[in-house]
C-alpha cells in the first residue's frame, strides 16, 4: 500500500473540510475523522491517500494545546504520511491566549523532531494572497490587507491588527523565522536556516513554486508543515508533476432535497446576507437567544428551539435557526467563560434532534468555531467529500460516516465563506 501523501489536523471543523475539498476534488482520496478512529473505522478507509483529524484548537488555549495537540500529532505521526499539516484559517486570525499558531508550531516541531517548519498561507483559489510577507483577503469583490479587512480586522475573538505574518507570529512564539517572498520564490532561492520559513503565494506561478520547494527541497528533513489549505493547493501541482495524482475526478450534482435545516452561530456579515437571502427564498428563520443557549437555562432553550424548528420542517419548509443576524446583533461581549463552546454544543444538539426527528437527509452548520463544537454533539465519526462547490471553495457538501447519522449530507460553512445564495444552493444540491 502506498504511503499516504499527507495527514493533517484542522484547527476547526470548517477548515478541516476545506482541506478535504482541496485534496479530494483534485484526485487525492481523503477521509476526515472527527476524533482519533479505532482500528475498525480506520480500516474502512485503508485506500485513502490523505487522512485528516478535525479539531478545535483555533478556539483553545495554549495549555489545552499542550495536552490535546500533542496527542493528536502523536496519532498523526503513526500514519507515516509524507507530510503532516497543521491547518490554520486562511485569515490567520489567532492570538497568544487563544488559537495560538506559534504554540502549535512549537508542539509540532517537538513531536515530529523537525527543525524548519514551512508556512504557506496564500491560496488564490479561496482569494487569499501573501505578498512580501503580508496577508491579503477578499471581501465582497475587493481585496484588503488583512488588518484593514472589514470583517477580520474586527473579529470578535481574534481581530487581525497586523498583516505581516511573521510579526504576528512573533507575538505567539520565540521561534526564529525567515521569509521567501513572491519575487524571490520564482528565482529558485537558497534556503535560509530558521525555525519557521514563510513561503509567499500570490498567484498560480508562486503557488506552483512553493509546492515544488516544499515537496522537493523541504520535505526530506521537515515533515511537519503549517498553513491554510494553500498547503494542499500548492502541493497538488507538485504531485501532478511527479505523477502521484491523476486527473480531477468528476462529481455529480447531489440534487435537490425538499427541505434542510441550518443552524448558525456566526456573527459574520457574510452569514447575515446568506440568512436574509434564505428567508427571501422559502426558508423560515428562527432567532435564538445565545445567552439562553449557553447559560443555566440551556436545556429549556434547546428543547424550545427543537420544537419550533420541527414545526417549520413539518410544513415542508426549510429552516434557519440563528443566534445572531450580523455583527450588530453580536452578544459575545456578554458571554462568560466557556460560553462560546457551550453555544456551539447546544446548536449541535439542536441539529442532531432535528435530523433524527424530522428524518432530514441534508443539513448545514454555519460558523467556524460553532461547527467545531457542534459536530461533537452529533455522533459523527468521519466525513468524505460528496460534492465540491467550485464557486464557493472551502465549504463543500460532505457525506457523514458513523453513528445514527450515517449517510447524512452535511455542509460546514465558515462565517465569511460563500455567496449570498449559499443555503439555497445547498438545498438545491447544485454544483
Amino acid at each position: 500500500m502506498a504511503r499516504p501523501l499527507i495527514s493533517y489536523y484542522g484547527d476547526d471543523f470548517t477548515g478541516s473540510t476545506d482541506v478535504m475539498e482541496a485534496l479530494a476534488s483534485n484526485g487525492v482520496d481523503t477521509v476526515l475523522f472527527l476524533k482519533v478512529p479505532d482500528a475498525a473505522l480506520l480500516s474502512r478507509f485503508a485506500g485513502a491517500r490523505a487522512f485528516g483529524l478535525a479539531g478545535t484548537s483555533r478556539s483553545e488555549t495554549p495549555d489545552w494545546m499542550d495536552i490535546h495537540l500533542r496527542e493528536a500529532f502523536g496519532w498523526l505521526k503513526t500514519l507515516d504520511a509524507e507530510l503532516c499539516h497543521y491547518k490554520v484559517c486562511s485569515t490567520f486570525d489567532s492570538a497568544p491566549h487563544v488559537g495560538n499558531i506559534g504554540r502549535a508550531i512549537e508542539i509540532g516541531r517537538q513531536v515530529f523532531e523537525t527543525t524548519t517548519v514551512p508556512l504557506i498561507v496564500g491560496a488564490p483559489q479561496i482569494r487569499r494572497y501573501t505578498a512580501f510577507g503580508e496577508l491579503f483577503a477578499a471581501y465582497q469583490g475587493r481585496n484588503y490587507r488583512i488588518d484593514r479587512h472589514p470583517v477580520m480586522s474586527r473579529h470578535p475573538v481574534t481581530p487581525m491588527d497586523e498583516a505581516n505574518l511573521l510579526l504576528h507570529l512573533a507575538r505567539q512564539t520565540a521561534l526564529t523565522s525567515a521569509h521567501i517572498d513572491n519575487v524571490a520564490l520564482l528565482a529558485d532561492p537558497a534556503l535560509e536556516a530558521a525555525d519557521i520559513l514563510l513561503l509567499d503565494v500570490l498567484d498560480h506561478a508562486t503557488q506552483a513554486a512553493a509546492g515544488k520547494m516544499l515537496w522537493e527541497r523541504l520535505r526530506a528533513g521537515n515533515r511537519f508543515v503549517c498553513g491554510s489549505s494553500g498547503v494542499e493547493y500548492a502541493l497538488i501541482s507538485a504531485w501532478h508533476e511527479a505523477g502521484l495524482v491523476g486527473d480531477k475526478p468528476d462529481f455529480a450534482a447531489a440534487g435537490a432535497v425538499d427541505r434542510i435545516a441550518v443552524v448558525s452561530g456566526s456573527v459574520s456579515p457574510t452569514t447575515e446576507r446568506q440568512i436574509r437571502h434564505a428567508l427571501a427564498n422559502g426558508f423560515e428563520g428562527i432567532a435564538i437567544d445565545p445567552l439562553a443557549l449557553s447559560g443555566a437555562a440551556a436545556e429549556t432553550a434547546i428543547a424550545e428551539a427543537v420544537e419550533v424548528g420541527l414545526r417549520v420542517l413539518e410544513t415542508g419548509r426549510s429552516v434557519v435557526l440563528y443566534t445572531a443576524l450580523g455583527p450588530a446583533a453580536d452578544r459575545g461581549g456578554e458571554f462568560g467563560s466557556g460560553a462560546r463552546h457551550r453555544l456551539g454544543r447546544a446548536l449541535g444538539r439542536i441539529q442532531s434532534e432535528l435530523v433524527a426527528r424530522a428524518g432530514l437527509s441534508r443539513v448545514v452548520v454555519a460558523g467556524g468555531d460553532t461547527s467545531s463544537h457542534a459536530l461533537g454533539e452529533m455522533g459523527i465519526s468521519a466525513l468524505t467529500l460528496k460534492m465540491p462547490l467550485p464557486q464557493t471553495p472551502g465549504s463543500p457538501l460532505c457525506t457523514v460516516h458513523g453513528g445514527a447519522s450515517d449517510g447524512l449530507q452535511l455542509a460546514l460553512k465558515g462565517g465569511q465563506v460563500g455567496g449570498d445564495d449559499y443555503f439555497s444552493m445547498i438545498r438545491a444540491g447544485r454544483v
